[in-house]
């Protein structure tokens, strides 16, 4: 009897991409097109492409359709780096159990310190550290506001001292 209960639900070795050797699954649903979104412990996985968590910027479920918001790092900045979101990829998930509250630990634990700071002419940022899943550490992110112009040299200036702000912060807190 309560081996009907705790029944674990295995990924159908078509759907199983090339993990890698310390990548396991937590969670998996199929779509209405037939693919597999997976969870791992590295990665999320959708139409045998994975994703690491720290590159994962949202995810959002409705019920019957996940989105996925992923990021792309479009400047390296000294001690940090430009991200931005790339276009919204919209899932309708089959029996997708819970497959969308892994999707949105994972998401939610990889950010670390999130902070919105105002910038010069308008705008503003978001100041983050990232936990990289299988990396020791944290990695900094900046991420603009929808006509922020991130190349105009004092949001970039800006940007910088409220990074070093924000990074002796967590860092090296008062004594």
């Amino acid at each position: 009897m309560l081996g009907r209960l705790f029944k674990r639900r295995l990924l159908p070795a078509a759907h199983r991409p090339a993990f890698a050797e310390n990548e396991r699954v937590l969670a998996w649903a199929l779509t209405q097109a037939g693919s597999a979104v997976i969870a791992t412990n590295l990665r999320l996985w959708v139409a045998g492409t994975g994703t690491p968590w720290n590159e994962v910027s949202k995810a959002k479920w409705d019920g019957s359709e996940l989105t996925v918001i992923t990021s792309s790092v479009v400047a390296q900045r000294e001690g940090y780096a430009v991200i931005e979101d790339n276009p919204p990829v919209r899932i309708e998930l089959v029996d997708p159990e819970h497959l969308p509250h892994q999707i949105r630990l994972r998401v939610t634990s990889s950010v670390k310190n999130p902070s919105h700071h105002g910038l010069p002419g308008g705008g503003g940022v978001w100041i983050a550290a990232r936990r990289a899943p299988g990396v020791d550490g944290l990695s900094w992110i900046a991420r603009y506001d929808t006509g922020t112009d991130r190349d105009d040299p004092r949001v970039v200036a800006a940007t910088d001292d409220i990074f070093k702000e924000t990074y002796w912060r967590v860092v090296a807190p008062d004594e």
